[in-house]
């Protein structure tokens, strides 16, 4: 009867499992699948992106000097898709909106030459790394139903009456201080529903609603034709900000001026049935009697 010692096996005498190398078999087939899945991988990323970008975020890249100093040119900003879904257009919310068959390209883009180039240029413009001369951005000024003027006596734009304080937005030169006059052309306009007064920071150089008041809109454009609310500047990362709606456009006689407006055809149709409604009643009961 053998002992448990001479059962025993000696700790060097067990069977050691190599370590698997890397470099041959399970190595060799995990490295080559990884570069089977990375196109499929690349192909996912694309779709999301684009599904994002088509619903909810879009890159725009920034061609012209229209909203400096707000914007430089080769800026690039994130456009909300989605916020005016949940609520209206505000006054002061730089927004990016498409210009087809309205307004003339504010900056020329050159066709791409080749089937590649155009890809490239679409893609590009996806991501918000290549211009699109029919899409245009700007600051909403007025709304449906303001009456918006330049200039009053001390030169300012204003707003149902209301004069905006723009020394925060307007641009300045950084090498003189001068800043831009709110308007160096007088205008008044009423925005009609449905329609938008816009204008850039740059007033010296941006072509705007003032442009296009021989337009059939006027110089307004159409809310349907709103892509987004630019909200941030994500590139280059030293001008990495938020881009919020400034002070003067949360005037409350901004609100209570334009309230009225649209209140007034309705109040005048209400005072106008009453009498209307009492003649009715009393011409009425005579009959019944």
């Amino acid at each position: 009867m053998r002992s448990e010692a001479e059962g025993a096996v000696p700790e060097e005498e067990k069977a050691v499992s190599p370590e698997p190398d890397p470099s041959d078999g399970d190595g060799r087939k995990k490295q080559g699948s990884f570069w089977k899945e990375l196109p499929i991988l690349i192909g996912v990323a694309l779709v999301l992106a684009l599904v994002i970008k088509a619903f909810a975020v879009q890159a725009f890249y920034i061609p012209s000097g229209s909203m400096e100093n707000t914007l430089q040119i080769g800026d690039r900003v994130l456009v909300n898709k989605i916020v005016y879904h949940t609520r209206d257009v505000k006054r002061g919310d730089i927004i990016v909106f498409n210009g087809l068959d309205s307004w003339d390209p504010e900056v020329e883009v050159q066709e791409p030459g080749n089937p590649v180039s155009k890809v490239l240029r679409a893609i590009g413009g996806a991501f918000g790394v290549a211009p699109n001369e029919k899409d245009y951005i700007k600051r909403v000024i007025g709304i449906p139903g303001d009456k918006v003027k330049c200039c009053d006596a001390k030169g300012r734009v204003t707003v149902n009456g209301t004069p905006l304080d723009e020394d925060s937005y307007l641009f300045t030169d950084p090498a003189t201080g001068e800043r831009n006059k709110p308007s160096n052309d007088p205008f008044e306009v009423t925005v009609k529903p449905g329609q938008l007064w816009v204008m850039g920071d740059h007033r010296e150089l941006s072509y705007d609603s003032r442009s296009h008041r021989g337009d059939p809109g006027g110089g307004t454009i159409p809310v349907s034709r709103v892509i987004g609310r630019a909200f941030v500047i994500v590139w280059p990362l030293d001008r990495l900000g938020t881009l919020p709606i400034p002070k003067t456009f949360e005037q409350p006689a901004l609100s209570a001026a334009s309230a009225l407006l649209p209140a007034t055809p309705m109040a005048l149709g209400l005072i106008g049935a009453v009498p209307i409604t009492y003649l009715t009643r009393r011409l009425r009961h005579r009959h019944q009697r």
